[in-house]
This record gives structure tokens, C-alpha cells and sequence, in this order.
């Protein structure tokens, strides 16, 4: 038996929502059913290209209906800030990569006015900024509906060879919530500068797990002076481990970091494939009848607020059934990054809320990868993918359990795991 399709798209969706998309993707952020698109998160090219082109049906429709002096006001209201913000001959060296950056691009065209630094500031390495200007054409955009473009706007990072515009993105007139607030910067993007929106943000330089699996981070309110913070964090190479979020800290609260996506998926590749692998165990039907597999808050603690991962191509493993005294089972993998895979098992009776029963680490080097026992005596949950599996009490007989994943009674001492290749491993149950 397997999972209906509907059960599989929505565990998928839930358990990849915090995963970086590969570049030019919108980012989604999800948590309890809500969604909230950022939709601005465009690369400038992309982005003034929609504007020029203008033809993309349903995506943009031009009108000069509204009054244009308050578009995007606050990037343009205020004078430059930060401690470089008297020093013209960096301005100057800012201003000329973003039109160098343009001209490189043919974008030009579809912007007005100068642009404006909004923040110009020194880091520990080198001088970095933040620029925006107004587009030519204030165009309505379909999601939000009624917003407008209204400007483009971009982080300028220090280089060996001066200043170099990051990724752009679209500003639109219903404020700045969706587009980027930070960047890490340096070779090896250990420096993070985050912008002042205003809002209060916190941040968390490393991600850890508790032995159970749960996310370990501690949070630290980030403190702006003059227009921005500048914060010393672990190096970012080949992941991302800091994590920065609107108060409260929540996934729906993320504040996007610009450069992401190049730290996760350099020279623009994509993440390896990941398997999805589902097993509806045997008396599953009985509890779950024609109940789809719902939001779980419960997860909420296994899932890392405000951080961006990837992953290796581990399986994403989920597996329905039935605890002997008639509760709902659903068990679900999360995987971060380069990080051992997470297995969640979770109860719930009736129509009552899932809660977590059991939870640890994957190990895929083991012939028995998944086993976590049950609370309240109601079994032992394993799975080896593609191996048979048979269990046994003390030295007593063996018994087919099945393949892929079983539910064993809690009584059991000993699992059998024959893979594919028929060299069978006795695997010890522990009490």
C-alpha cells in the first residue's frame, strides 16, 4: 500500500519549505497553513526586463493613475546613512558600478532619475552599500494586487576590484517586507550586513539539533546604528548557518538574505535530486480512513526559523499507519544541508492533534537506518528501504514484518534486514 498523492504533495511541500530554490526562484515561506510569497525577490535583470517587455499577460498592466511622489518614500525620503555617507569619492565609486552594472545588463532603459545610496558604511572587509532607483514606468504588478512597481534596488559589496552590485530586486509600493534585508559579504562571507527596516530583528549566527533532533539556536536582538548592523559571523562557504527573522521569530517572520541562493548553489547549479519515499503500513486505513495528512505544529520545534538550507539527496521518507491501541502514526524525515537526516514519529487520536512520540537521527551507513521506539508500549518503528525485514522475541522464531518500513510489537529483540543483495544483518533492538 502507498500514500494517496494528495498526502504526498503536502508533506513534501511542508518538509522543502525552508530549502533555498535555485537562482531567479520566488521563495516561499509557509508555516501553519499560511503562505506568504516574496515576491520581490527577482534578480534585477529579471525584473527590469518585465518592466521594458511589458507584455507578460497577466503580470504587469501599466497605468499612470497613481501619484508617483510617494512610491517606495522611505528608500528615497532620507539622506544617504552610514559613517561613509560624506565620503563622495566612495558614493561616486558606488554610483558608477550600479550604472556600470546597468550598461552591463542593458537595463538602463527602464529605470529613472539617479540612484540613490541609501546606505554607504565601513565593514570588517572593506566598504559596502545599498542602492536604489526609481523605475521609468510605475506598473502594476499582479501579486500583491494593486501594488506598483515602483524601484529596483540592490547591496554593492567590496571587491579586489572595487565595488560590485550583488543581485538586484523589485521594490514595489507596498513596502520593502519581501525583499532583502542583509548580506553576507567577504571571501568568505563571514561579515553580515543587515539593513534598518524599522523593525525589530534577531539573529542566531549557528544552527545545532538537541539529541532528539529538535533545532538548537539561541537568538540575540540585532542592535542598528545609523542605518544598518554590521555582525561578525561564522564563515558561510558552502552553507548557511545564521538565521535572521522579524520578532517573533518564526519562518513567516525570515528576513531573506540577498546572496544565499550563490552560497547554496554556486555557478548557478541546482540541488542534487531527492527521493520522496512513502509506505502506508499495514492497518493503517482503519485510523486513517480518508483523512489527508494535516498541518502539524508539533513540527514547529524541528524546523529552523529564519535559517535556509539545502540538502544532500537523503530520501524523504513517510510513513502512515496504526499503533495497536488505534492512534494515527505519520513519521516524516527533515534534512539540512550536509547534516544527518532527522526522523519525526507522530501520534494522534481521532481527530485530536498530532504530538511528537519519538524522534532522533537517520543513520544511512547502518543496514537499519530508522528504528525508534513507541511510547506506551506500542512498538518498535523501523525502515531499511528496499530490504525485507523480519523480527523475532528473545531466540524465538523469526516473523515477516514485510519490506521498506514495519511496525514491531514492543516485545521484539531483534530485526533481520535482507537488502536487495540478499547478505542478511541481524540488528539488535534496544530496550
Amino acid at each position: 500500500m502507498t500514500m494517496k498523492d494528495s498526502d504526498v504533495r503536502a508533506i513534501l511541500h511542508r518538509a522543502t519549505e525552508h530549502l533555498a530554490g535555485p537562482p531567479g526562484l520566488l521563495e516561499e515561506v509557509r508555516r501553519g497553513g499560511r503562505r506568504r510569497v516574496a515576491r520581490r525577490r527577482t534578480v534585477l535583470a529579471a525584473a527590469l526586463a518585465v518592466v521594458v517587455a511589458a507584455p507578460v499577460v497577466g503580470a504587469l498592466e501599466f497605468s499612470g493613475t497613481r501619484d508617483r511622489g510617494g512610491v517606495a518614500s522611505p528608500l528615497f525620503d532620507q539622506p544617504t546613512r552610514g559613517d561613509l555617507a560624506g565620503d563622495k569619492g566612495y558614493l561616486r565609486e558606488v554610483r558608477e558600478a550600479w550604472r556600470h552594472h546597468l550598461e552591463e545588463n542593458t537595463l538602463d532603459s527602464g529605470l529613472s532619475g539617479e540612484p540613490h545610496v541609501v546606505w554607504a558604511g565601513s565593514t570588517p572587509v572593506g566598504p559596502a552599500a545599498y542602492v536604489a532607483q526609481r523605475t521609468a514606468t510605475n506598473a502594476v504588478v499582479s501579486d500583491p494586487q494593486g501594488d506598483r512597481m515602483a524601484a529596483v534596488a540592490a547591496f554593492v559589496e567590496p571587491t579586489a576590484d572595487g565595488p560590485r552590485v550583488m543581485g538586484g530586486e523589485t521594490v514595489t509600493d507596498g513596502g520593502t517586507v519581501g525583499n532583502s534585508q542583509a548580506a553576507l559579504l567577504g571571501p568568505d562571507r563571514n561579515v553580515l550586513l543587515v539593513l534598518d527596516a524599522e523593525a525589530p530583528v534577531e539573529f542566531s549566527p549557528e544552527l545545532g539539533y538537541t539529541a532528539d533532533g529538535r533545532i538548537d539556536r539561541t537568538f540575540q536582538p540585532v542592535v542598528f546604528r545609523d542605518g544598518a548592523a554590521v555582525l561578525q559571523v561564522p564563515p558561510q562557504r558552502a552553507k548557511v548557518t545564521v538565521a535572521l527573522a522579524r520578532t517573533p521569530v518564526s519562518m513567516v517572520n525570515q528576513v531573506h538574505i540577498t546572496n544565499v541562493t550563490d552560497i547554496l548553489f554556486p555557478n548557478g547549479e541546482d540541488s542534487p535530486p531527492q527521493p520522496t519515499l512513502s509506505h502506508t503500513l499495514p492497518g493503517a486505513d482503519a485510523v486513517w480512513g480518508n483523512k489527508d495528512v494535516p498541518e502539524v505544529p508539533a513540527l514547529d520545534a524541528y524546523y529552523d526559523a529564519g535559517g535556509v538550507h539545502t540538502h544532500d539527496g537523503f530520501p524523504l521518507l513517510y510513513i502512515k499507519g496504526a499503533t495497536p491501541d488505534g492512534r494515527r502514526l505519520l513519521l516524516q524525515t527533515i534534512q539540512y544541508d550536509d547534516d544527518p537526516a532527522r526522523v519525526i514519529v507522530l501520534l494522534a487520536r481521532d481527530d485530536g492533534p498530532f504530538t511528537v512520540a519519538a524522534s532522533g537521527f537517520a543513520d544511512r551507513k547502518v543496514p537499519l537506518p530508522v528504528r525508534l521506539r513507541l511510547p506506551d508500549e506500542q512498538g518498535v518503528l523501523v525502515a531499511a528501504e528496499g530490504a525485507a525485514l523480519d523480527y523475532r522475541i528473545g531466540t524465538g522464531k523469526w516473523h515477516d514484518a514485510g519490506r521498506d518500513a514495519a511496525l514491531l510489537p514492543a516485545d521484539a529483540t531483534e530485526v533481520r534486514v535482507t537488502p536487495a543483495n540478499g547478505n542478511a544483518t541481524a540488528v539488535t533492538i534496544a530496550p
